[in-house]
Order: C-alpha cells, then sequence, then structure tokens
C-alpha cells in the first residue's frame, strides 16, 4: 500500500492542474475576445462613424449648393418662404412664422427636401449650411435635433422652437461634440470676434462670436431663449432683444452631463 498511495496522490494533482490551466486558457481566450469586441466598438464609434457622418454631410452640403445655384425661386427664405431678410437695426424681438405651429412644425405639413413653397424647413431636413472658419466647420442645418434623423448624420440640428437664420430672436443650434461627425467637438475654442457664417438659398447671414458659458445643467432652456439667458448661472448671457445664433454641444468631452454654449450675435446679412 506504501507505493500505491503516492501513485493516486499524483493522478489527481496532475488533473487538477490540466483542468485549472484549461481554465486559465478559456479565461484567457474569452478576455481577449472581449477586448477586441471593445475596440472594434471604439473604432466604431470614433473613426467609423465620424468617417460616414462626413461624408454624408459634405454631399448634402454639395447638394445644397447646387439646388441654390441652378433652382428656380431665388429670393425665397429657408426651406421656401417668401420672406424679406431680417436685418440687425430693427431691434425687436421676432415673432413664430405664420405658418408654423407653437412647436416649430409646419402647419401645412411635409414634402421633398428643399422645395420652394410656403411651408418652412421640412422637418429633419437639411436646408442651410454653417460654417466656422475658426474650426474648420462646414456643415449642414437641419429641421429639428433628432439623434437619428440629424446629429448622428453629422449634421447641425436647429432648434424649432428658436428664431430661423437671421431673424429676430434667438437661432439656436445643437451638434455633436464626439462621434458621428462632431461638428461642434472644438466649439470650445471660439473667441470673442470670431465668425460664423449661415447660408440659405435666399442669403447669407454673419454672426460673430461674443459670449459663451463654459458648463451648465442639459435642462438649461434660458441659453436658447430668445433673449438668451442662463436659468442656472445668470451670470451668463443678455438681458435685451436682439439678433442671437446659440450653438450648443455637450461638455465635458464624451459624456453627456452637461451642455456647453456659445453665443454670437448677427453682423451682417447679403442676399445670395
Amino acid at each position: 500500500m506504501r507505493n500505491v498511495i503516492p501513485v493516486v496522490v499524483q493522478r489527481a494533482a496532475s488533473r487538477r492542474r490540466t483542468v485549472l490551466a484549461r481554465g486559465l486558457w478559456t479565461g484567457a481566450e474569452v478576455t481577449v475576445t472581449l477586448g477586441l469586441v471593445v475596440l472594434l466598438f471604439v473604432v466604431h464609434q470614433l473613426w467609423w462613424t465620424n468617417r460616414e457622418a462626413r461624408q454624408g454631410a459634405a454631399r448634402q452640403v454639395r447638394a445644397l449648393e447646387r439646388q441654390w445655384d441652378g433652382g428656380p425661386g431665388r429670393g425665397s427664405g429657408p426651406g421656401g418662404r417668401n420672406v424679406t431678410p431680417a436685418t440687425p437695426s430693427s431691434g425687436r424681438a421676432g415673432s413664430p412664422d405664420a405658418g408654423s405651429g407653437p412647436d416649430g412644425r409646419s402647419r401645412s405639413g411635409g414634402g421633398a427636401a428643399g422645395r420652394r413653397s410656403a411651408r418652412g424647413p421640412v422637418w429633419d431636413k437639411a436646408y442651410a449650411v454653417i460654417r466656422i472658419p475658426r474650426i474648420g466647420i462646414t456643415a449642414p442645418i437641419a429641421q429639428g435635433i433628432s439623434k437619428q434623423n440629424v446629429l448622428n448624420k453629422g449634421y447641425v440640428g436647429h432648434y424649432v422652437q428658436t428664431a430661423g437664420p437671421g431673424q429676430a430672436g434667438n437661432f439656436a443650434l445643437a451638434g455633436h461634440r464626439n462621434t458621428h461627425g462632431e461638428p461642434f467637438r472644438y466649439i470650445n475654442r471660439l473667441r470673442h470676434g470670431d465668425t460664423v457664417t449661415v447660408e440659405t438659398d435666399s442669403a447669407v447671414y454673419t454672426y460673430v462670436v461674443d459670449k459663451g458659458i463654459p458648463q451648465t445643467s442639459a435642462r438649461d432652456s434660458g441659453v436658447i431663449a430668445a433673449v438668451p439667458r442662463s436659468t442656472v448661472e445668470p451670470q451668463y448671457g443678455y438681458r435685451t432683444p436682439g439678433y442671437y445664433l446659440t450653438l450648443t454641444t455637450c461638455t465635458p468631452e464624451y459624456t453627456s452631463r452637461y451642455r456647453l454654449a456659445v453665443w454670437a450675435t448677427l453682423r451682417s446679412m447679403r442676399p445670395r
């Protein structure tokens, strides 16, 4: 019996070592696989979505420019409204468009993107182009701020309850800071005096960056009010009516906890 017992113990220990080795190998394989999945997800979010959104946005900008340069109806407003472009000298607060409901939707229904009619911009469709030379951004502006149909396409979204381009009040826009084209990633780098242009089928509006709020609550509706002023940090904003442009995005980067806003005022308008 003295010669048998050690053999049994050795075999049991060997089996335990084999099971342990297999478990460690399987765990390593699972860890590597999960790591690759996470890496692919990160690549998709940080590179592929940007690539696809930027290409799509650039195509949309070119399509709008071709439409404006070759289409009929010169003198109509954004999305086809026949309007007299506002000038910054009147100093009066704007009123909602006659053809829009209180939420900014057209009362007379939708239609093809860019159709020149009295209906106004079509929901989720691009109707203007924004250019920010300081940060090298050219992007289409679409009606609404839907993630799936607007922002994730690399577009800049128009808060429909706010004024239109060049109108009295506050023309408020939103854009991604990270992924999906991230057109507003570097708006924190804008400084007083930088220019932002908004081009529609009838005019080019030039705004000049004036103020901003580096961080506020995502629920701070004051930043996009007709007279923009933070309801969370009241020292940021304006007190008198005017012709404003607001750019909003998430902050800090790669989060959506807070909002960053940049404000600009209308300097000039020229017909296309």
